[in-house]
């Protein structure tokens, strides 16, 4: 029997109500939980089988994606995508600004990235199948 069923990037952000229209307006996903209830800094936002975990701390605290760490780190969070093209095209037809388009990279991986408003890139994809 599977323990593990998924994991959860925790991003910290400078807006929280701006992080979230982003990932529901744009990406899709749905609030499953905003607390507390008075005054909000936490939320669950999510798709099919994925969640983010996004929390607002104080002014001081800003947001550190990974690219603004190394060059060579340039993703917050790989997700999974079976059809990343069904999904990329799904994201265009809405407006979505890519980070990086559609295609296969040096890691034998087809995906996209996109960048949320905290500047942390997300990519959707999976390994490649084609055979060089």
């Amino acid at each position: 029997m599977t323990n593990l069923t998924y994991i959860s990037p925790f991003f910290i952000v400078k807006n929280l109500k701006t992080s979230i229209s982003f990932y529901v307006d744009k990406l899709g996903f749905e609030v499953r939980y905003i607390g507390p209830e008075n005054d909000p800094y936490f939320a669950i936002v999510g798709r099919e089988h994925i969640s983010i975990m996004l929390k607002e701390i104080a002014p001081e605290v800003n947001p550190v994606p990974n690219h603004t760490l190394h060059k060579w780190a340039r993703w917050d969070t790989y997700i999974s995508a079976s059809e990343p093209d069904n999904l990329f095209e799904e994201y265009r037809l809405v407006g979505v600004t890519f980070h990086r388009q559609i295609g296969d990279d040096d890691d034998n991986l087809r995906g996209f990235e996109v960048m949320d408003t905290d500047g942390y890139v997300l990519f959707f994809g999976r390994p490649n199948t084609k055979r060089s």
